[in-house]
Parts: C-alpha cells; structure tokens; sequence
C-alpha cells in the first residue's frame, strides 16, 4: 500500500515512477544529430566533385572542353601541355584540384561521424572511404600534365586515380550493404551496389581503353567509372537528411 501511494504522489509532482533519467528513457534523442552531420557531408563531397568539375570545364573553351573526349585530369592541367594525343589547357585548373582535394576528404568525413556501423561493419566503409580521401588529394597536388610523366610525378597522379576509383566504388558497394545498419531503404541499397558495380566495370573498361591507345570516348567511360558513385553517396546523403527530419527519428 505504501509503494502505492509513493508511486501515486509522484504522478501527481510529474516525477518519474522510477530512478531512471529522462534521458535514459530515450537514448535515441541524440542520435540524429550525428546522422544529420553525415548526411550533409555525403551530399556536400560529392556536389563538390561535380561543381568544381563544372566550373572547370565551363571555362575551357578554346576549343570547347569535352566530357565525351577528354579526360577529368586535363581540367587540373592549366598548361598549355600534351598527354595521350590530348591538348591540356585549362583556366581554372586550380578549382579542379581544389576539387579532387576536398571532396575525398568530405565524404571521409561524413563516413567517419556516421552511426550504425560498429566494429568490422565500421571498418568495411573507412577503409575505402580513406582510399577515396588519400586518391583525391594525390589527383589535387599532382596534375596530370605531359611535364609529370616525365618528370616522375604522373606516378603519383596515376595511383590517386586508381585509388579514387576502387575507394568511392567499393565504398558504395560497402554502404549498399550494410544499408540496414546506416539507415538506408533496400531499395536505395541495391542502388548502392549497382552504381559501384557499374562504376568498377567502368574503371577496367577505362583502363582497357587507355592502354590499348584506342581511346574512344575515353571521357565518357571515365566519368562512368567516377560519377554514379558520387551520384549514389550523394542520394544516400539525401535519405539519411530526410529520415532524420521525420517525428520518429527526433524521439
């Protein structure tokens, strides 16, 4: 009778019936803060890819700067400079290589502060994620250019696209896969893997291309391997936004 009546003039004073802590009784409260930084970081990192690539081509256009034919390292070249049978002059290559600096970085970033993923799980997505980060600062600091080929220096741009390319496309693959535990739909999951499958085909067409000296729309099968995965992270991005701002996801 008398737990009865101590419960009772609780309600009565508003008090919790228990010791627990208000906060204690939603530990989700917080949760959203965090997914909603990730968010914004996976779609900021890929618009910056896209924006500075934009921008960059826009500017070149003596003659006009190609999407289909040229390559995305020529807009990093300021030049004037010749490589693979290509002219390299680009205005504004310092956005470009602004570009390729920040937005590995960004995507990084979003990785790193993103919930859900504990232990091997979180471990599967960093890993990639960093080889995309480490990929776009080599493609940043060095260009592209005729002159790095000989001078030792296109090494370094060379292993910063072939570490972006495998990074950003396993890394879809990897959030695809684990969209239950990140907060995705399965349906934008399977999309997830799709792109970086369709991106890591691209990448060995790419390479079959280049190498082989056909070069036939060399460009455009490029940016096959780079572009749906940025498009992806940056959808995945736009789903972790809009489940935080739903009622249930604030508590």
């Amino acid at each position: 009778m008398a737990g009865n009546i101590d419960a009772f003039s609780s309600l009565e004073r508003n008090e919790p019936a228990n010791d627990a802590k208000p906060e204690a009784l939603v530990p989700d409260a917080r949760r959203p803060w965090p997914h909603r930084t990730a968010a914004a970081l996976l779609i900021t990192g890929p618009m910056i890819f896209l924006l500075a690539e934009f921008i960059a081509a826009a500017a070149w256009t003596d003659p006009p700067y190609s999407y289909t034919y040229h390559f995305i390292s020529n807009l990093g070249v300021h030049g004037p400079s010749t490589l693979f049978g290509q002219q390299m002059y680009s205005p504004l290559a310092w956005v470009m290589n602004t570009g390729f600096f920040l937005f590995g970085i960004t995507i990084l970033a979003g990785v790193a502060v993103l919930r859900g993923l504990p232990g091997r799980h979180r471990w599967a997505a960093l890993a990639p994620a960093t080889l995309l980060a480490a990929g776009g600062v080599l493609l940043g600091m060095f260009p592209g250019s005729g002159e790095a080929m000989n001078d030792g220096t296109g090494d370094f741009h060379a292993l910063g696209a072939l570490a972006g390319f495998v990074g950003g496309n396993v890394l879809a693959i990897a959030l695809g896969s684990m969209h239950r535990r990140v907060g995705l739909s399965l349906k934008l999951g399977r999309t997830l893997v799709t792109v970086g499958a369709i991106g890591l085909v691209s990448m060995v067409a790419y390479f079959a291309d280049l190498i082989s000296g056909a070069n036939i729309l060399v460009g455009l099968i490029e940016r096959g391997a780079v572009h749906p995965f940025l498009l992806g992270l940056s959808c995945a991005g736009v789903a972790l936004w809009q489940g935080c701002s739903r009622p249930s996801a604030t508590g």
